[in-house]
């Protein structure tokens, strides 16, 4: 579409009714480059301010948001069908995290001492984390509050102008949220929503005034992104989804484990990247986790727990997989006609083969499939042969058995007894491996990613006859050296 001033512009849709929710600008990699230009001056301006500034006018910001909770909902309840309740938590646990990133980031990223050694102990050594400049931030639409403010909150609050290109299926809610950060600081446009296509997310990735770019998509759209960031050497924090699985011990709570892998797999109507698409269950106590799944299945319907399918072409990847998990095996809940487009009932499907595409595609639907093990151990090398690393669960009564399943499993977070909980604490960093992706947002180390590391060595005073870097150095001061080197190190341990 093209309006009368010659801009172009989209239209968003309600993809439960297919109504339009919202029309749009394009912006070209003019108005981009436009847009990061301005933030690049915004951001000298905000990390200007300094840590107490910021932190004051982030935590603004959390209060803007709150108070505007039911506006944002209703935008994302729209432009995602999901049920209002779902959009409830994500935002809430976006405020969550805006208000550790705000509290925090002086304590992970100021300047602190650190111990020079004795070699150099005439040296006061600093360390310090300082802003990037712009990040540009190109976000998802499953999660379009919760997902991008992980990496929003923590790039503002490093110090960084931030400038955020959300998903062409949800632009009005990163619209309002920037329309809600310039009540908090009206000043600067630290903050500020481009919206449009796969060309404005390409402009924004190659732009060489970005400092850092953060995506949140598919692997195939990540490695195009990266490849726009190559051109200026921009590095990149990338989560690129997973194919996520729960493990189920013989000693499980396995009313509670039937229930966790029924949300992680049917919540948002499977649209989540650390949700459960696979589970393994130990042949001791499979049919017994069966019965509780199927029942809790049976009373779970779309359009009513959860919303549609939110992208429409995601629809024939789903159809694809659920064809490929019956042919290879057994449809206990649902099947091929749960798919009503928007809409997909629960598909529960076991035994299916472990090459298959179900088992080792992302299928980003509310479908799961369900294996039987012998053992835990056959389980994690199961879980652990997908290309995906993002998350995983393990289902377990005893917590040392548990905890050794989750350090040895091959992904970036895992839960123990719950399901997707690591997303809900702040502290945690999060981001996966593999096809998954790299980098971390959230906790400190989500902080350091918006940052770079600045180190500075001060000599305090001058060492008698142990100046090391100058030609007026003789063999003296190197044998003095070499002797102290050797009391130091030169011992072996036993």
């Amino acid at each position: 579409m093209t309006t009368t001033t010659g801009h172009r512009t989209f239209d968003s849709f309600d993809p439960a009714t297919g109504a339009v929710v919202g029309t749009h600008p394009i912006h070209d990699a003019v108005e981009v480059r436009a847009a990061v230009a301005e933030a690049g001056v915004a951001a000298t301006w905000w990390a200007g301010l300094g840590w107490a500034e910021r932190r004051r006018r982030l935590l603004d910001y959390k209060a803007v948001i709150t108070r505007d909770l039911a506006r944002i909902v209703g935008v994302v309840h729209r432009e995602t069908g999901k049920p209002k309740a779902d959009a409830t938590l994500e935002v809430v646990l976006a405020i969550t995290h805006l208000d550790w990133a705000a509290r925090n980031a002086r304590g992970v990223l100021g300047p602190r001492r650190l111990f020079p050694g004795l070699v150099a102990a005439n040296v006061a050594a600093t360390l310090e984390y300082l802003p990037l400049g712009v990040v540009g931030v190109i976000g998802p639409w499953n999660y379009p509050v919760f997902t991008p403010m992980g990496s929003i909150a923590y790039a503002l609050a490093a110090g960084n102008a931030v400038v955020f290109k959300p998903s062409e299926l949800t632009p009005g809610v990163g619209v309002l949220l920037a329309e809600l950060f310039a009540e908090a600081v009206p000043e600067q446009p630290v903050f500020r929503t481009i919206t449009g296509l796969g060309e404005t997310g390409a402009a924004l990735a190659g732009d060489p005034g970005v400092g850092k770019i953060a995506f949140t998509g598919s692997t195939a759209t990540a490695k195009r992104v990266m490849a726009a960031c190559a051109a200026n050497l921009t590095p990149l924090v990338a989560e690129c989804g997973g194919k996520d699985a729960l493990i189920v011990d013989a000693d499980a709570d396995l009313p509670a484990a039937a229930d966790a892998a029924l949300w992680g797999a049917l919540s948002n109507a499977g649209q989540t990247c650390a949700g459960v698409e696979r589970i393994y269950v130990v042949d001791a106590v499979y049919d017994e986790f069966m019965g509780e799944l199927t029942r809790r299945a049976a009373a779970v319907r779309a359009g009513r727990d959860y919303g549609p399918i939110t992208m429409p072409a995601q629809l024939d990847v789903i159809r694809r997989h659920i064809d490929d998990a019956v042919a290879g095996g057994r449809a206990v809940v649902g099947g091929p006609e749960s798919v009503r487009a928007p809409f997909v009932d629960p598909v529960i499907v076991e035994d299916v083969p472990e090459d298959s595409a179900a088992v080792r595609e992302e299928t980003f639907g509310p479908t799961v499939t369900v294996k039987r093990v012998a053992d835990a151990e056959e389980a994690l090398r199961m879980t652990n042969a997908a290309a995906y690393g993002l998350a995983g669960t393990v289902f377990s009564g005893d917590v040392r058995r548990a905890m050794d399943l989750a350090r040895r499993m091959r992904s970036g977070m895992t839960s123990i007894n719950s399901v997707i909980s690591f997303a809900a604490i702040p502290a945690l960093p999060f981001g996966g491996i593999g096809a998954s992706g790299f980098g971390r947002i959230h906790g400190a180390d989500g902080l350091r990613e918006f940052s770079r590391p600045k180190a500075v060595s001060r000599q305090r005073f001058a060492l008698p006859g142990m100046n090391l870097t100058s030609f007026t150095r003789g063999q003296a001061e190197l044998d003095r050296l070499v002797r102290v080197v050797t009391f130091l190190h030169g011992r072996r341990k036993r």
